[in-house]
This record gives structure tokens, sequence and C-alpha cells, in this order.
């Protein structure tokens, strides 16, 4: 059965809509607002790259960097103060979606320095930072799910912070960041902390995921491959949503959820769609079930707004699909594993080089500020 109004559709099936991207200018002339009012958004996320992008391209910034400038602080703290002012301030502008929702969305995020991603210690350490600064109950810090970043989850989430872990592509690195979770809230409980007030996101990516598997079928170069283009993202994101399932039918997850715990929800990451020959709003229709998340960038958001046509589900009962899709990708010789670890390293590394380019323009900035 198909509704009139595709974001009353959406989240009347159980999705939760969210807006990536944030900048100062939206705060200030009151668009996120506006989202929040009239387009059912009722979360946001950040990346480095949009943090990169908005600070660089607007002069709203300019006079908390002149502060800044005043103060003598180093690179890495004026970054923070930027990108922690923008997010405390999108925490207050979402705060009653929070009190309404009881603390499941309204949310937040902010990631830990991807220079990081592959130091445990480093990320917890940042994560507590950001947590403290930030100081809004509605925040979620940002994890990568690098290996190294499965146990400082597990430690943020045992101290009582909320966490969205962010970059994920593969199946078997859902598993570890299912497990990551389960571990924090059981530390969690067992450190005395109220289980029902954690919350937790897990967000595997989709888009990328067709763009780097269609980029191989291309070298292929069969017809047969050519019938394969655009599979593989939903597919892998559906085989996401039965694991989460499956682990939330689990004995171990009904501990803790009768002890009060919410569970830790799949967001789908990366839903702008990157080809142009794909309909535009594919990676949010093929994807509905209830209790997801799906973040959009602001064009996808208004795409399904005007045309899309939301199911009541559009992922229970494609499992066996999902499966046969990917075993038919691997006998065109699709390596699934290569493909994921690719995206995973250069997921992390472009964030690198989101920060160092931020880093740069904004060292550039401070140092012109105090001539």
């Amino acid at each position: 059965m198909l509704m009139s109004d595709p974001l009353t559709a959406l989240s009347e099936a159980g999705v939760s809509i969210w807006l990536d991207d944030l900048n100062r200018g939206r705060l200030i002339e009151g668009s996120l607002a506006r989202l929040v009012a009239d387009r059912h958004v009722t979360g946001v996320t950040t990346n480095p790259a949009i943090f990169a992008k908005a600070i660089t391209g607007s002069d709203a910034y300019t006079g908390q960097i002149g502060r800044l400038t005043l103060r003598r602080v180093d690179v890495d703290t004026a970054l923070r103060e930027l990108t922690a002012y923008d997010v405390r301030w999108a925490c207050d502008v979402l705060r009653p979606v929070f009190d309404a929702t009881d603390g499941v969305d309204g949310r937040v995020s902010i990631e830990v320095d991807p220079r990081w991603a592959h130091d445990t210690d480093r990320t917890v350490a940042e994560a507590h930072a950001l947590w403290w600064l930030v100081d809004r109950p509605n925040l979620l810090v940002k994890i990568p799910a690098a290996k190294q970043g499965l146990p400082a989850i597990t430690a943020c989430l045992a101290e009582g912070i909320d966490i969205n872990v962010t970059l994920m592509f593969s199946l078997h690195r859902y598993r570890q960041v299912i497990e990551a979770f389960l571990d924090g809230l059981e530390q969690a409980r067992a450190n005395g902390h109220d289980v029902s007030r954690i919350h937790s996101v897990a967000s595997f990516f989709v888009s990328r995921v067709d763009t780097e598997v269609d980029h191989r079928l291309d070298t292929i170069g069969t017809d047969a491959a050519a019938a394969l283009h655009g599979s593989a993202a939903i597919a892998n994101a559906r085989l996401a949503y039965q694991l989460y399932e499956q682990y939330h039918e689990s004995e171990r997850w009904q501990a803790l959820a009768d002890a009060g715990a919410h569970p830790q929800r799949p967001l789908w990451a990366s839903t702008g769609v990157k080809n142009p020959r794909y309909d535009d709003t594919r990676y949010v229709t093929d994807l509905v079930a209830p209790g997801v998340v799906n973040t959009m960038p602001e064009a996808t958001l208004h795409a399904v707004a005007d045309h899309a046509h939301i199911p009541r589900d559009s992922i229970h009962g494609t499992y066996p699909q999902a499966h046969q899709t990917l075993e038919q990708l691997t006998a065109h010789g699709i390596d699934y594993d290569d493909v994921v670890a690719t995206l995973e390293t250069d997921g992390v590394a472009k964030f690198d080089d989101a920060w160092d380019h931020l880093c740069g323009e904004l060292s550039a900035a401070l140092a012109g500020s105090r001539r």
C-alpha cells in the first residue's frame, strides 16, 4: 500500500528521517528548524567533509575565528570549538524532538578526529572530550568502525557515552560492531549505569558500495556483469538489517532489553544517489523497515518529498534475493571482502584528507587574523 505524503509515509513506516548536513548559516537563518517543522527531520549527522565545506565556504565563522585567534589557541582546539559550537546549537534546535521521543530521536552527531581512527586510546579520549565539550544529552559521538575502533565503541558505551558507529560497509564488520555494542551495554550495566539512557546507531553506508562494485563490473565488461549494476548496495544493506534482527532476537539482547536497553538502530548513510541513471530516491524507498534511520542530503530529502513512492516495508521478504545477488556478484568475479575493505580504507582516508585540508585552511585563517 502506498501513501500520498512520502515523508509522512516514511515516518509512519518506522523510519527516522535525519539530515546529513550542518552549517552555521543553516542555523542562523533557521532552515534546520524549518526542516524539523515541515520535513519530518528528527536528527542531524555531520562528518569531517561536511564541516570542511561549511567552514571554508562561509563567512559565518569569521567572528569566532577572530576570538579564537585572540586566545592564541592551536588549530586542533580551534577546529573542535568551531564544530562543537554548531553541534551544540543544532542539539538545542532538536531538543524538543529528543524530549518528545524519550531520547530516541532529536540526535546530532559529531565525529572524533578521523586521524585517530586506528588508535583506540586516542579515540576514547577524543570521544570523552567531545562529550564534555558539547555537553548536550542528545549528542551522538561518531566513531569509525575500523578494527581499532571496536574496543573504543565498547569503552565509550560502558561509560554512558552515546555512540554513532560510522563508516560501515561490511556485514562481517557489522557483526563485530553489534558485539561491541552488546559488550558496551553489559559493561555499562555492571558499572552501575542506567542502560535505558544509553543510545546508539550503526551507520551502514549504501551508495558508495554501488559506486565501487559498478566500477568493477564495468572493468569486467560483459553483458551479464552489466546486468548487475546497482544491485550490490541495497542487497548489502538489507542483509545488514537481517543481522540486526537476528542479534536482537538473542537471549543476550533480551537480558539487556529487560533492563530497559534500547536497540542499536541501523542507520542508512550515503543515501544520495551518485549515478544519474538511477532513481534519485532508491536508497530511501528500497530500504524501508521499522526501527531504522535514513540520513539524507537535503537534495535527497526534497526528492523524496516531491515524488517518492514509499512502501510500508521494502526489506522483509527480500533476504533470499539479497543473498542471491551477492552470490551472483561473486560468480562474476566481484570479491566482496576486497570491495568492503577498499571502501573502509578509502572512507577513513577521505575523512582524513578533509580534516587535514580544513586544518590547513583554518591555520591560515588564524594566522591571517593575527596580523
